[in-house]
C-alpha cells in the first residue's frame, strides 16, 4: 500500500474550512489504498481526529465514503458523480470504440488520457488478462515529463503548460526516465516533427508506449492516445499509423457527441 503524503503546505484558511478538510479526507486515499482506518485519515490529512470522525459521518450519509468494519474506503456516489462530468463522459463515449478496435488490431494496452495540472490523467484503458496493469490505471495519474501520452501533450499543448513543467523537479520513475528540460526539448520537438510521441522505458522497465494528440472541432489538443506494449515486440511504426487513423475518426464523433 502506497501512503499518501499529508498536506502541510495547505494554506491555514483552506485546512480549516469544511469543504477543505472534507477535500483533505478524501485526498488522503492514494492510487492503491482500498481502504484507510480514522486514525490514518487524520495522519494523512492533517485534520484533528475528532473532526475526521464527524465530516466522515456525514461523508458516509451522502455515499461519498462506506464503512466495512473500522475502515473507510470511497463510495460509489464518487462514481457516480463522475460519470457525469462533460468532457469526460464525450470523450469516452467518443474514443472508446475505437480504443477496442486499437486492442484488437495490436493486442496491446490502450490509453486514453488528458491534461490535470501538471500530471496526466487516464480516462479509459483497454487492454487483456496479464496486460500492463501499473502505473496505469482509469483515474491514475503519471507525470506529463516522462510518459507517452504526457509528452505529446505537453508537444501539442500550450506554452503555459510546458514552461510550468520545465519549472518542476524531474524525479526519476525508472532510470531511462528523462531527467533534464533540454532533454525533454528534445523529444517534444522530435514528437512535432513525427507527429506521435514515443517513451521507451521511462515509466516502465521493458516498456514502450506511442502516442497522438486527440484534438477538437477548434484544433486545441484535448486529450492523448497511446498504445503500450512490450519493447521486444513494440511496432513503433504500426502503432503511430493506426493511432493517427482513428485519432481522426474520433475527432468527427466527439464533434457529432457535442452537438446532440
Amino acid at each position: 500500500m502506497t501512503a499518501a503524503p499529508t498536506r502541510p503546505d495547505r494554506p491555514d484558511a483552506e485546512q480549516n474550512s469544511v469543504l477543505g478538510k472534507v477535500q483533505l479526507i478524501l485526498e488522503s486515499f492514494g492510487p492503491d489504498d482500498e481502504h484507510l482506518s480514522l486514525s490514518e485519515l487524520a495522519r494523512r490529512s492533517g485534520v484533528a481526529k475528532a473532526s475526521v470522525h464527524r465530516l466522515a459521518q456525514e461523508l458516509l450519509r451522502w455515499g461519498v465514503l462506506e464503512r466495512r468494519g473500522s475502515d473507510y474506503w470511497l463510495g460509489m456516489r464518487l462514481f457516480e458523480i463522475g460519470q457525469r462530468v462533460p468532457r469526460q463522459r464525450i470523450l469516452r463515449e467518443a474514443a472508446r470504440p475505437y480504443m477496442e478496435d486499437l486492442y484488437h488490431a495490436t493486442n496491446e494496452t490502450i490509453h486514453l488520457a488528458v491534461v490535470d495540472g501538471l500530471e496526466v490523467l487516464y480516462l479509459e484503458k483497454v487492454s487483456g488478462h496479464g496486460q500492463v496493469s501499473r502505473p496505469s490505471r482509469v483515474a491514475g495519474r503519471m507525470p506529463l515529463y516522462c510518459t507517452a501520452t504526457g509528452k505529446v501533450l505537453l508537444a501539442f499543448g500550450t506554452r503555459q503548460l510546458l514552461d510550468e513543467v520545465l519549472a518542476m523537479p524531474f524525479e526519476r520513475v525508472t532510470p531511462q526516465t528523462v531527467g533534464a528540460p533540454g532533454l525533454l526539448l528534445q523529444e517534444l520537438a522530435r514528437a512535432r516533427e513525427l507527429g506521435y510521441a514515443v517513451e521507451r522505458e521511462q515509466t516502465r522497465a521493458g516498456y514502450l508506449s506511442v502516442a497522438i494528440p486527440l484534438v477538437s472541432t477548434t484544433g486545441t489538443t484535448m486529450a492523448a492516445l497511446s498504445v503500450t506494449a512490450p519493447v521486444f515486440r513494440a511496432d513503433v511504426a504500426k502503432y503511430a499509423g493506426l493511432l493517427g487513423m482513428v485519432s481522426r475518426r474520433i475527432t468527427k464523433t466527439i464533434a457529432t457527441l457535442s452537438a446532440d
